[in-house]
């Protein structure tokens, strides 16, 4: 006999006599799980973390808490590639937070509830959307706190940008507007192993001797010859950027991080901070990471090969124990003005590492190419001049090697300062 009346239903107003009428029950009010307040517990304003130690601050009553920090390091659990095992991972930041959405750089940045802010740290643009913060993707698990100062940040800026001659003079007295705004960057981790099979032709130079007007003499020729071997590679914390709104030239070089800091993630950690969602998700994020690894192992294949010159070269490569983890890894971005021109410098919150763009006297760089080219190029007309004397042969050698060598540094220094300021 069916239950009356059905479960989660329960009894509601009538509005005919004797008749009962019955509705769904309404959902309870359940808090979010794993959401944290972080208010002060002894005076109630807001609370922030405190980059020195890793603790929690209240900068207005002065209130405490030392840190509690777990580090893992390269032991933080990894895992596999398996439908259960995102059905079963954590989502949500496990704390209420609201999210920046920039309409100039599209890039998604989440911030505390009760930070009031309407810049975007990447672009500087005031062109932002507020909105609460999704809280369907995928929860990071570990990251890696913040170890470095914004003071010290600021000592590493000023020093970064009067450190190339190539930088206009008064540069360097800018550094102190550069609005540095730490954040916390999503980045995946891959493990895996690749075994790859390999064959191809390889060039082998041979040397033989043969009779010609009854003369013996000797020649070179190539034979090709099928060569083929086995590599297996293990790759452990291959870093893969989880967003596309930064440089991925800035990116790349600060992204030497040491994975032996990282630490279970905590919504503590986020108090005061910013701090950006993926929006490359896991699947593209592991495309990219087994594209770098194939090429990896194709290069190591190669270079078991008797020799680099070779064809036909094939491949048979497989992957095994792919794992991966989502992690927050610490950064400082900063913006800064000059000559009317918006350039963007970034700071490794762990290592103090600076890389970013930096505005190119190109009076300076095209003087020092032509220092550079003058000497051979002077040698060369001389020696062309003095041609009928006997003696210009001499010289005009000496200004072409002179020429050359000069061409190849200034060749260099325009790349550098080229890159100085286009990232």
């Amino acid at each position: 006999m069916a239950q009356f009346p059905p479960p989660d239903f329960v009894q509601t107003d009538s509005a005919i006599v004797g008749i009962e009428v019955y509705m769904p029950a309404p959902e309870p009010d359940i808090a979010p799980q794993g959401v944290v307040d972080f208010k002060c517990p002894q005076c109630g304003a807001t609370t922030a973390y405190s980059v020195a130690d890793g603790g929690i601050c209240c900068e207005h009553c002065g209130y405490y808490e030392s840190p509690t920090r777990e580090v893992v390091g390269k032991g933080a659990q990894e895992f596999e590639f398996k439908v259960e095992t995102l059905e079963r991972a954590a989502v949500g930041w496990g704390a209420q937070r609201k999210e920046l959405v920039c309409e100039n750089c599209q890039a998604h940045t989440s911030i505390p509830v009760e930070m009031l802010t309407y810049t975007c740290p990447f672009c500087g643009s005031n062109k932002v959307i507020q909105r609460d913060a999704a809280q369907d993707v995928l929860r990071p698990r570990f990251l890696i706190p913040f170890q470095v100062t914004l003071e010290g940040c600021q000592v590493v800026a000023r020093q970064w940008l009067g450190s190339s001659w190539m930088v206009p003079k008064d540069l360097q007295r800018l550094a102190h507007v550069t609005d540095f705004v730490p954040i916390y960057l999503p980045f995946w981790t891959f493990d895996a192993v690749t075994t790859a099979d390999w064959r191809a032709q390889v060039a082998h130079t041979v040397t033989e001797r043969y009779r010609s007007g009854g003369e013996w003499k000797t020649r070179t020729r190539t034979v090709w010859r099928w060569e083929s071997g086995n590599v297996r590679r293990l790759f452990d914390d291959l870093l893969i950027a989880g967003t596309e709104r930064l440089s991925r030239v800035l990116i790349d070089r600060l992204i030497h991080f040491d994975l032996t800091h990282l630490t279970p993630y905590d919504p503590n950690y986020l108090a005061g901070i910013r701090a950006q969602a993926y929006d490359v998700s896991l699947e593209p994020a592991w495309a990219e990471a087994r594209d770098a690894m194939r090429e990896d192992t194709r290069r190591a294949c190669r270079a078991q090969a008797s020799n680099s010159r070779m064809r036909n070269f094939t491949m048979n490569l497989d992957f095994a124990e792919e794992t991966w983890r989502y992690v927050l890894l610490p950064v400082y971005v900063g913006l800064f003005t000059y000559a009317n021109q918006t350039f963007q410098v970034m700071v490794n919150g762990q290592t103090a590492a600076i890389a970013g763009q930096r505005p190119v006297d190109w009076t300076k760089v095209w003087l020092a190419i032509g220092g550079l080219l003058a000497p051979g190029v002077i040698l060369g007309i001389i020696g062309l001049v003095t041609a009928i004397l006997g003696i210009g042969v001499i010289i005009g050698v000496i200004g072409l090697v002179l020429f050359v060598i000069g061409a190849i540094i200034a060749f260099f220094i325009y790349q550098k300062a080229e890159g100085m300021d286009d990232v």
